[in-house]
């Protein structure tokens, strides 16, 4: 599978990179490839090191203003002019998307799947992986907005919450009759 992973770039805790270079191990070890923003640093580079440590493929989809930073020796590397054109080449290049921490640009990638997939624009599987409680607000959130009646599909026809790196793949590969 081509695997989409929307994440942060910053350099964060080992409580955020453990299990992020965790879920990446497991991705390069089942043979996928990531499909992910391209860059070199901080969150991206561990989860593109143990894809690519672990026998994996890399599929980056940088930005222009942020190429000086994306990864140098990655199977394909595109540079897109725009975050717009960003985000909609890592999906046309994916089968599913895993949503890790991130901020404001990880958010902005998740809602955008989530919105596309509501309306029913794509059915790749989405996965939100919940490492350290991080988004445990955001699914309060959504639980609340299905229901009182703000999603129109069941919230679970839209994300998969994971709380654990295997578990995600798990989803995913069983999703895409992966065995």
């Amino acid at each position: 599978m081509r695997i989409c992973v929307f994440l942060s770039a910053a350099d964060l805790d080992d409580r955020y990179t453990r299990p992020a270079r965790e879920f990446a191990e497991l991705l390069g070890k089942g043979g996928h490839t990531l499909v992910w923003g391209g860059s070199d640093t901080g969150l991206m580079k561990v989860v593109a090191d143990g894809v690519q440590e672990s026998g994996g493929r890399l599929c980056g989809v940088s930005v222009v203003f942020l190429a000086a930073k994306a990864r140098s020796g990655a199977d394909e590397m595109v540079v897109a002019r725009d975050l717009a054109e960003r985000k909609r080449l890592l999906l046309e290049k994916s089968d599913a998307v895993v949503i890790m921490v991130g901020g404001t640009g990880t958010l902005d990638e998740a809602t955008e799947i989530l919105e596309l997939k509501k309306h029913g624009h794509t059915d790749k599987p989405v996965v939100l992986l919940n490492t350290a409680g991080f988004y445990d607000g955001l699914k309060e959130q959504f639980r609340r907005m299905e229901a009182e009646g703000f999603l129109p599909r069941p919230l679970s026809d839209l994300v998969f919450f994971a709380e654990e790196p295997v578990g995600a793949l798990a989803y995913l590969e069983e999703s895409q009759g992966v065995a």
